[in-house]
C-alpha cells in the first residue's frame, strides 16, 4: 500500500510517500523496521529512488521517501535552494515522523542516502545516535575532494566561474532579487553543477518528467567545506557503503576513506560502474546487497539486539 505523507520541518511542510510492507518478515514485538530515503544533489524522491523503496516494502519493510524543503512536492521558498543545514533538519524531522507511524519499530529505523544525501545520512545518524543502520551509496563524502575532482576534468577556470555565480546569487539575498540559478547537470564545458561526460545523460535517465534542471547558485560557495565522511567513526550503528569505482561525481577514494574511519562497523560493496548506473544497470545487484545487509542487522525479534558487536563481511581496504 502507498500513501502520501507530510510532516513539518522547522515550520515548513515536507511531503513524500509511505510504502507499507507486503510481508511481516522483519516484524518484532515493537513493530517493523522503517527505511527512510531522500534524493541526492538537486533531486527528488521520484528520481531513481522509488524502485528502492518498493523493493524494501516487498521484502517486508516500511519505506518512507520524502523531498527536501524547496524541492519537489515539499514547500519552501525560494524553490530549488540546496541548504545543507536545512536538509539536515529535514532528516531529523523525517526521523521523528517515522517513529510515530503505526506499526513502525522506533528503534529499528534505517537511513538510506544516495549521492549528496549519502553524506547527509552520516550526519543524521551521528546526530540521532539511535538509528539501527545506515546505507550510503555512491556517496558524496568530501566536498573538497569533489571540487578538486571537478577541477581535474573541467579546469580551474570552471571553479572560478561557479564561485562567481555563487556570489551573484548570494547577493540576491541582500537585494531581494530573484535567485541566480545554474543548471544541475550540463554537457562538458558548460556552467552547471555537474558536467562530467556521464552527468547529463545519467541524471536525465532517472529524472521525472517535471524535473527542474536548475538550483540556486549559492551552494557553490559552501560545497567544498562539507565533509561528512570525516564523521563516520562517530556512528554507533552498522554502515553499508556502496561505492561506484568509476564515479566521476563523488570520488570513490573519499568513500573508501570514510568507510575505513568506521572500522568494523562498515561493510563495503564495490561496483565497476559510473555514478548514475547504480540506479539503472546495477539496480538489481545493489538492492540485493542492501537487503542482505538489512537482513543481517534487522531481522531479529529483539530490536535491542541490533546493537550487537558488529563484524564486517567486506572490510574496507
Amino acid at each position: 500500500m502507498r500513501e502520501e505523507i507530510e510532516f513539518h520541518s522547522r515550520r515548513t511542510i515536507c511531503r513524500g510517500v509511505h510504502l507499507v510492507p507486503a510481508l511481516d518478515a522483519f516484524s518484532g514485538p515493537s513493530g517493523t523496521p522503517c527505511v527512510i530515503l531522500a534524493a541526492g544533489f538537486g533531486g527528488t524522491f521520484n528520481a531513481g529512488l522509488e524502485s528502492f523503496g518498493e523493493a524494501y516494502a516487498a521484502a517486508g519493510l516500511h519505506a518512507l521517501l520524502f523531498d527536501y524543503r524547496h524541492f519537489g512536492v515539499s514547500d519552501g521558498e525560494p524553490r530549488q535552494l540546496i541548504s545543507i543545514s536545512r536538509q539536515h533538519q529535514d532528516w531529523s524531522a523525517a526521523l521523528a515522523y517515522a517513529r510515530t507511524i503505526p506499526g513502525v519499530d522506533p528503534d529499528r529505523i534505517v537511513l538510506v542516502g544516495t549521492s549528496f544525501s549519502g553524506g547527509h545520512v552520516i550526519e543524521a545518524g551521528v546526530r540521532d545516535g539511535r538509528v539501527a543502520a545506515v546505507i550510503s551509496q555512491c556517496p558524496m563524502m568530501d566536498g573538497w575532494a569533489a571540487m578538486l575532482n571537478v577541477a581535474r576534468y573541467a579546469g580551474v577556470g570552471y571553479l572560478f566561474r561557479i564561485i562567481w555565480e555563487g556570489m551573484r546569487d548570494a547577493a540576491t539575498i541582500v537585494t531581494g532579487q530573484a535567485p541566480s540559478m545554474v543548471p544541475i547537470v550540463g554537457p562538458p564545458g558548460s556552467i552547471a553543477a555537474m558536467t562530467s561526460p556521464d552527468a547529463e545523460p545519467g541524471f536525465m535517465a532517472i529524472a521525472p518528467p517535471d524535473f527542474r534542471n536548475e538550483i540556486c547558485a549559492r551552494i557553490g560557495l559552501t560545497m567544498g567545506f562539507y565533509r561528512p565522511g570525516r564523521k563516520t567513526a562517530r556512528l554507533r550503528c552498522p554502515l553499508l557503503v556502496c561505492i561506484c569505482e568509476k564515479d566521476s561525481i563523488a570520488p570513490a577514494a573519499a568513500a573508501e576513506a570514510a568507510a575505513r574511519r568506521a572500522g568494523d562497523r562498515a561493510d563495503v560493496r564495490r561496483y565497476p560502474i559510473g555514478h548514475f548506473e547504480i540506479y539503472t544497470n546495477a539496480f538489481d545487484t545493489t538492492v540485493e546487497d542492501h537487503l542482505a545487509f538489512l537482513r543481517k542487522h534487522l531481522n531479529r525479534s529483539d530490536s535491542g539486539s541490533t546493537r550487537q558487536e558488529l563484524r564486517s563481511d567486506s572490510r574496507p581496504q
